[in-house]
């Protein structure tokens, strides 16, 4: 990506996820001490991703900074509706904008890439209104590839599953508490120590429905697994656990958005409506 060199002092929004950990990995290769990878820290942010964010910064040499975020503040981020991602990231790009003019930097970057054009998604309208440069989008580059220059490199999350906030993990219309949140974090986390690797917990009131890459039950899931699952989340406050017959899919939260058509949107709490998505978000 030699045009990271060209654009002077770099700010790079740094998640510990597999795009942002290369672009923050590539820019100090091609800036120096002339990057900075910014980390967001809101009760929307998986203790995982900080655990290896902190890793990655620490092993490579990567000049870092932790800011924290209010969109928990934001009754628009709140409500969760299809634009909720916008909310947050006019949030994240804000706290950015300034860190940018009190440290004299010259632009911000995040890590979009060539598979994320075709996805309705307004997070990318938020970067667009701060003016975020969007290189490894610039580079051509496309998930499998990042995967593997991040191989390439050493960085320890190459082939970590995809992964997005763990408001991602609740249904549109169900408002964004830190309490939800917090069951939803602490539930995943306990779903991983059991084994299972791409694995999701939607919160759904008093129901926790578990999705599963179906490879990891090819051979069958018994009955102490299941029953391990059910005591890890109950305790968290769910009166319920559910496993999905489909397993995880990316985005399977938005599907209700083709299923009410476009001219409907899911309900919000109060009667109140959501501004229908011209079609499903990526999501997670």
């Amino acid at each position: 990506m030699e045009g990271l060199a060209e654009g002077g002092r770099l700010l790079v929004a740094f998640s510990g996820g597999v795009d942002s950990s290369y672009l923050a990995w590539a820019a100090r290769q091609a800036l120096g001490d002339r990057c900075l990878a910014v980390t967001a820290v809101s009760p929307s942010y998986p203790a995982s991703h900080r655990a290896m964010a902190e890793q990655i910064v620490r092993d490579f040499d990567i000049p870092h900074r932790f800011v924290s975020t209010h969109e928990m503040e934001s009754i628009e981020y709140r409500r969760n509706a299809p634009d909720r991602c916008y909310h947050c990231k006019s949030e994240l790009f804000s706290r950015m904008d300034a860190l940018l003019e009190e440290l004299d930097y010259d632009a911000l970057a995040y890590g979009v890439n060539t598979d994320d054009q075709g996805d309705f998604r307004p997070g990318h309208r938020a970067a667009e209104e701060h003016r975020v440069r969007s290189p490894l989008l610039e580079a051509g580059l496309s998930k499998q590839e990042i995967r593997s220059l991040s191989k390439q490199a050493g960085l320890p999350c190459w082939d970590l599953p995809a992964s997005a906030c763990l408001a991602s993990r609740l249904p549109y219309g169900t408002e964004v508490t830190a309490e939800r949140l917090d069951q939803v974090d602490r539930g995943e986390t306990l779903l991983r120590a059991l084994g299972l690797r791409q694995v999701r917990l939607r919160h759904h009131g008093e129901i926790a429905r578990i999705e599963v890459d179906p490879a990891e039950f090819e051979g069958g899931i018994s009955p102490d697994l299941m029953r391990r699952m059910a005591a890890a989340i109950k305790p968290l406050g769910f009166k319920w656990v559910s496993l999905d017959l489909e397993g995880y899919r990316l985005g399977s939260l938005n599907e209700v958005l083709t299923d009410l058509g476009p001219s409907a949107s899911p309900a919000l709490p109060g009667g109140a409506q959501t501004a229908a998505a011209p079609e499903p978000t990526a999501g997670d």
